[in-house]
């Protein structure tokens, strides 16, 4: 008997081969190299892997436009041009999350647990922050998510699929649960992730199940051609075809299967819900765009009620909920709701605009998406009294709303990035939002589902609401001042005190201690409410660190307003290339 090695064609999977490579030598970086260069390793690889990839798919870029693109590892994988362009915007959305992820306070403070396997509360947690002991293990597991969010929009083949999902899906959820603060909501969030991660996952594979058993294989093209000839088991196509669907719906965060994202971006540390908001969204939809359009386009008119059901509910309901949030993360989480529901009308189109519009779209909303958790970050609690010039006064985000009143008088540049951020989201002109709004409802409108676009046009006009609410927060409100609490204090009555003060025959005394005029009853003792003032617990601030994070920020503040400007170069460029191969 003899072995046969397989041919791989390495080239066209330097994108996925060079972030997952960095991340397996990050897990041996873990092992072997000595603490105190640890993280100066692990940085180098963390930066280093997705900067590698975007300079593959630039190198891809041009064969893959001439020739259409072709598949790779026996037809599991296709690179062609809406794949290079998902890559591509992973790779850049990373590398801007990593600025953030890899950011610290001014007291060494990162965003993860000192240690993440110890009790919240416990002694041992104590003596690890004490030590100062950090998590470097936090960038191999963002970079292998990041190798599965790379490998899930170019797969051909169910089984790649379901693989994909998994080594995206499994390093989030042990990052959901590793926040230096809030420990118990955050290990909560990651449970919440995890279990309901794992019932979309089932419902997936059984679905891919249910597939095979009507076309015999797990081709996409097989697939596909299998559905062009009528079949007694047409049933089981559409019902295994539905059940792929809602595995991918639950990824972008889609309603009915949204349930998981409130609670889960409020849990997580704060960089890695910018990291899983911008580039788990770009990766799912370019999955559910593929299957969409390649797989079931013969099962338009069976698939349009469920689509179009779950576009609708999307759009209205996060925006609805959206209106009514408190907490600033949970906030951006129905907003990210609503922006599925926003680029699910793009897809449904199911035109060729539509792809260029979806593809446009992802990236604009990953941008803001990043720079917007950038500053969430670093807008924190201070110690009631704390010196400002004492780092340690710093608590943790300020995440409620009413904590960012006055943001804009006290620290107006990174407010104004993030008003900037939030009128991207809400699709003003001259933002990089407006041009992705316009371009899948354009598209939806040309795919015939005008009245998808209307719903979206009627949400996003409803969502500006509460975008606009937090920058009138920011730049027309007070700041939060001292809490006034009144205080109830008996004082004995002034000897000589002048009667006749009223028709009861009763008194007016002062009380010199406190300065206040009270009435006393004839030889009874005075009761007086004085008002006392008692400082509030906390501040708000902005946390001097590093800088990282700031350059994060900045780059996505520059890049929503050349998008929104000067738009025409990207999406020529998305257009030429946004051709699926069969």
């Amino acid at each position: 008997m003899s072995f046969t090695a397989p041919d791989i064609a390495w080239g066209p999977m330097a994108p996925v081969a060079i972030v997952l490579g960095a991340a397996i030598l990050g897990v041996l970086v873990e092992a072997f190299v000595p603490e105190r260069a640890r993280r100066t390793v692990q940085l180098v690889l963390a930066f280093g892997a997705p900067v590698g990839a975007v300079v593959a798919v630039a190198a891809l870029w041009s064969g893959v436009s001439s020739s259409g693109g072709h598949e790779v590892l026996g037809g599991s994988l296709v690179v062609d041009g809406p794949t290079l362009v998902l890559q591509g915007s992973i790779a850049v959305l990373t590398l801007l999350s990593v600025l953030v992820i890899a950011d610290r306070t001014a007291t060494g403070e990162d965003a993860f647990a000192p240690t993440a396997a110890s009790v919240p509360g416990s002694d041992y947690e104590e003596l690890a922050r004490r030590k100062g002991l950090t998590q470097t293990e936090v960038f191999p597991l963002v970079l292998f998510a990041a190798g599965g969010m790379l490998i899930f929009p170019a797969t051909a083949d169910l089984l790649t699929l379901f693989v994909a999902l998994e080594v995206l899906s499994l390093p989030l959820y042990l990052l959901t649960g590793m926040a230096r603060r809030r420990r118990l909501l955050s290990q909560e969030a990651s449970l919440k992730y995890f279990l309901l991660g794992a019932f979309a996952s089932a419902l997936l594979i059984f679905g891919i199940a249910l597939v095979y058993g009507y076309s015999g294989s797990l081709h996409y093209t097989d697939i596909a051609t299998a559905t062009l000839a009528p079949s007694a088991l047409d049933p089981l196509l559409l019902v295994g075809s539905v059940l792929v669907l809602v595995g991918l719906l639950f990824k972008v965060g889609a309603v009915p299967f949204h349930m998981w994202t409130p609670d889960v971006y409020q849990g997580a540390p704060t960089p890695i819900t910018g990291f899983m908001a911008a580039c788990t969204k770009v990766a799912a939809f370019g999955a559910l765009l593929r299957f969409y359009y390649v797989v079931v386009p013969g099962l338009q008119w069976d698939l349009d009620v469920v689509m179009w059901t779950v576009a609708i509910a999307t759009m209205v309901v996060g925006t609805v909920v959206a209106l009514v949030q408190t907490d600033v993360k949970r906030l951006l989480a129905y907003s990210s709701i609503a922006h599925a529901g926003f680029v699910l009308t793009g897809v449904i189109a199911l035109d060729e605009s539509g792809i260029t519009a979806v593809l446009f779209y992802l990236l604009v909303y990953g941008v803001a998406t990043v720079g917007a958790f950038g500053v969430v970050w670093l807008v924190r609690e201070r110690a009631a009294g704390g010196d400002e010039d004492d780092p340690s006064s710093v608590l943790g985000e300020a995440t409620h709303l009413s904590q960012w009143a006055g943001l804009g008088r006290t620290h107006p540049v990174l407010a104004g990035a993030f008003a900037l951020f939030l009128l991207s989201f809400a699709g003003i002109p001259l933002t990089a939002g407006f041009i992705g709004k316009f371009a899948v409802f354009s598209a939806a409108v040309e795919g015939g589902a005008w009245p998808l676009a209307l719903v979206g046009v009627l949400s996003s006009s409803a969502a500006a609401f509460f975008y606009v609410r937090v920058i009138v927060l920011m730049y027309f409100t007070d700041p939060a001042t001292p809490v006034v609490a009144p205080v109830v204090t008996t004082v004995e009555p002034v000897e000589g005190a002048s009667a006749g003060a009223g028709e009861t025959g009763g008194a007016v005394t002062t009380a010199p201690e406190q300065g206040v005029d009270v009435a006393v009853a004839p030889g009874g003792a005075a009761v007086a409410t004085l008002v006392e003032t008692r400082a509030p617990s906390t501040t708000t601030t902005v946390v001097p660190s590093e800088g990282l994070a700031v350059v994060a920020i900045g780059v996505c503040a520059v890049l929503t307003v050349v998008l929104g400007v000067f738009p025409t170069p990207v999406l020529d460029l998305i257009g030429d290339v946004a051709s699926f191969l069969p």
